[in-house]
């Protein structure tokens, strides 16, 4: 009994790391990948931002204060990235670590079935439908389908 539960330990240890390894390959790999498209859509808009103060210098009707256009985007963004960074900061406080769930369960419920007590045995009488009494019989009923 003891070395199947040293096994089967071992192998919930083995199950857990398994499952984290997957965890953490995919985590990484959507890192890499999202920051990848992070510096992509960071040079989009760099040129985007500068087309758009330019654009706001001209409608103002600028002719030497070139830099208000400038000023006003930075202020818009500076505006977002604060509520970005509370979006952040609220996802990252609800979300969860990763855990191995399935060998988490799967400990629980090895767990309960070596610490809870055997199940009562059938005696031969129960495994055959008779009543459990040893010595008791009970008399078919008729029209019940056991008489032959």
């Amino acid at each position: 009994m003891t070395e199947r539960a040293s096994t089967l330990v071992r192998e919930e240890i083995e199950l857990a790391k398994a499952e984290m390894t997957e965890k953490i390959s995919k985590l990484v790999k959507g890192a890499a990948i999202g920051a990848v498209a992070g510096v992509f859509v960071l040079a989009g808009l760099i040129y985007f931002l500068h087309a758009l103060s330019w654009l706001i210098w001209q409608l103002i009707g600028g002719e030497t204060n070139y830099w208000l256009g400038f000023i006003i985007v930075a202020a818009v963004l500076f505006l977002l990235a604060v509520v970005a960074g509370l979006v952040a900061k609220r996802a990252i406080q609800s979300g969860t670590p990763p855990k191995p769930e399935l060998a988490i369960e799967e400990a629980q419920l090895i767990k309960a079935t070596l610490t809870s007590p055997p199940p009562p045995r059938p005696t031969v009488g129960e495994a055959a439908g008779t009543p459990a009494r040893r010595g008791t019989v009970t008399p078919a009923r008729p029209g019940s389908g056991t008489e032959r």
